[in-house]
Order: structure tokens, then sequence, then C-alpha cells
């Protein structure tokens, strides 16, 4: 493009203006415009509406069922033994008063007859808790920070402020797989962003820092919290408690590790129930009361569980199920 003018002396000039395609300017501050705004640049962003309800959608789902399990592990009390296997008021003052210890083992050894109570301690005594004034129920622990009898105790979880036991051990399990789903789909999600960034791709300073922020956090959760649900699923799958792993279970018989294992199948139903379609979703479903639990030694005849029989507290000879010299045994307080 060529323009005269007239110089001083009043000769023309002829000066070339070299023209600037007007899409060049206009891309160029859009180009500019962009990065001096976005944090993150367009490419980074998922575009399509699909992927995004997908995203969004999975992400709820998983959120939910986290937030449900977790709010059931922490809510759910502790279910403590029922009247039976307390002392009445007459046989407390008995106890009490009794200043012979043998008559006061007699008098524990004679009231366990009448429940079903097949489980020990270690030297083979009666378990009765001094501070709740009752009976044990098999599988049940005195839990120090609840100050109660739990029933099917497993541990005092700090995390939920919680005693995990019969009544909410299903949902804790469902916590920690929920949980373990969570951090899982965190990580996958972010991880593209996080080769993005390690290749330089990231403008961002701000998106950076969130980028780590979420992949370290979320696999660090992951590894600890896979590892903690990986020895619950062993648990399960040995019909075992926490307490029983580290203390073997033990019995009128003797002491018996696999005392309550089942089967692999039995083990998981005595703790998401028969019915498959609750054991994703955190509803009570596990059988039983969690006073009395099947048992791989006994027979039927023995068993309350797995028998069709009247309930024990029925039977007036019900001393020939336990071996001859128990009255003998000394009932022991456990904490």
């Amino acid at each position: 493009m060529k323009s005269t003018i007239s110089s001083q002396s009043g000769q023309p000039l002829e000066v070339t203006l070299m023209s600037i395609p007007e899409s060049k300017l206009t891309l160029s501050g859009l180009e500019a415009s962009t990065f001096n705004h976005c944090p993150i640049s367009t490419a980074l962003t998922v575009l399509s509406p699909a992927e995004k309800v997908i995203y969004l959608i999975l992400y709820h789902a998983i959120f939910v069922f986290f937030a449900w399990t977790y709010w059931k592990s922490i809510f759910t009390l502790p279910q403590q033994p029922n009247q039976k296997f307390h002392l009445s008021y007459t046989d407390k003052e008995r106890y009490k008063n009794e200043e012979r210890p043998e008559v006061q083992k007699q008098m524990l050894v004679d009231m366990a007859k009448k429940l079903p109570v097949y489980t020990r301690t270690g030297n083979g005594a009666v378990r009765f808790c001094d501070r709740c004034h009752l009976i044990k129920p098999d599988r049940c622990h005195h839990c120090s920070v609840c100050a109660m009898c739990v029933l099917k105790m497993d541990h005092h979880c700090p995390w939920v402020n919680n005693c995990i036991g019969f009544s909410n051990y299903k949902f804790f399990l469902q916590f920690l797989a929920y949980s373990v789903l969570y951090c899982l789909y965190i990580a996958t999600t972010v991880f593209s962003y996080f080769i993005k960034y390690w290749r330089g791709e990231l403008p961002s300073v701000r998106s950076k820092f969130h980028v780590l922020f979420l992949l370290f956090v979320a696999c660090m959760f992951f590894v600890s919290l896979v590892i903690l649900f990986g020895y619950h699923c062993w648990l399960v799958s040995r019909n075992k408690t926490t307490l029983e792993a580290f203390c073997t279970p033990v019995f009128t018989s003797g002491p018996e590790k696999n005392g309550f294992n089942l089967g692999f199948i039995k083990n998981i139903q005595q703790v998401f129930g028969d019915n498959k379609k609750f054991w994703l979703i955190p509803i009570g479903s596990s059988p039983g009361d969690g006073h009395s639990f099947p048992m791989r030694s006994m027979n039927e005849s023995q068993n309350p569980l797995l028998a069709n029989e009247e309930p024990w507290e029925d039977n007036e000879d019900e001393s020939q199920d336990y071996p001859e010299g128990l009255s003998s045994l000394a009932v022991e307080s456990e904490t």
C-alpha cells in the first residue's frame, strides 16, 4: 500500500505502508486476553457435555454413599447385652455380700449355665464384667472409652468417635470401601492434570498448587485406607474381630482360633446378611441379635442358632452340655 505526502520543500514523497490483517489483530488480542484472565487454558477443560454429566453423576453418587456410611458409623450406637445377662438385684446383693470367693465363683457358674455362653477367659473362667455386673455374651467385651460392654466388639475407632461392634460393623466396612473408592476417583481424575503440570502446560501457579494438593492428599489417604480395608476384608473372610485376631477366643473345650469360621460365603453373610441387594446399602441386615453366634465346633443340639429347639433358658438339664468340672472353674473379672 503506497501513499504520497509532501515534504517541507514541496517535493512529493512516496511512502509504502504495510497493512496488517484484521484477523491477525483479533486473534492476537484474543490470545492475550485468554492468558491474562484465565487461570487454566481452555485446553484443560472438559468440553463435552456428556463427559461433564458423567463426571458429576459419578462424583456425587460416590460422595453420597461415602457421607451416608460415615454418618451411620458415627451415630449408630453400640449395642449392649440385654437384661438377661445382667445380675438381678438380689443376685447382685448376694454376690457383693458373699465373702467366700469359692461361693461367688459357684454363683456365677450356675447363672452361666442358663445362658448361651460358650466362651471363657484364658484360664477357663466364666467371662464376667465387674463394672457392668453382667456375664459377657460370646464375643462381647468391655470398652473402657465408652464405659460399657459392647456386643461383638471389634475396636474403638477414634476417627468415628464410636465403638465398632455388632450394630455398626457393616457400616464401618462400607465406609472404608466408599472412602477408598472416593480417593481413587479423585486421584484418577486429577492425574491427567498432574501430567500437564509435569510437562509445563499449566500456565497458572494457583492451578499447579490445586492439582498437586488434590493428588497428594487423595493418594495418601488411598494407600492408608486400602491397607485398613484389606485387613478388615481378611477378618470378615475368617469371621473374626480385631480383638479375636490378637487374642484367640477360648471355648469350653479350649482355645480355638477358627471357632467362628463357617466358610467364606457364610462368614460374609454373618456381617452383611443373606440378601445381597442390601450388601452395598448402609441398612442394618446382619443376622441374629448379637448375643449368640453359630460356631464351627458345636453341633445342632449344642448351638441354639443351628437347631429348631426351645430357648436354652427353658431347659433344666443344660449342665450336660458343659464338661465335668466346670463348676470348679475360677470366675475371673475381665475388662
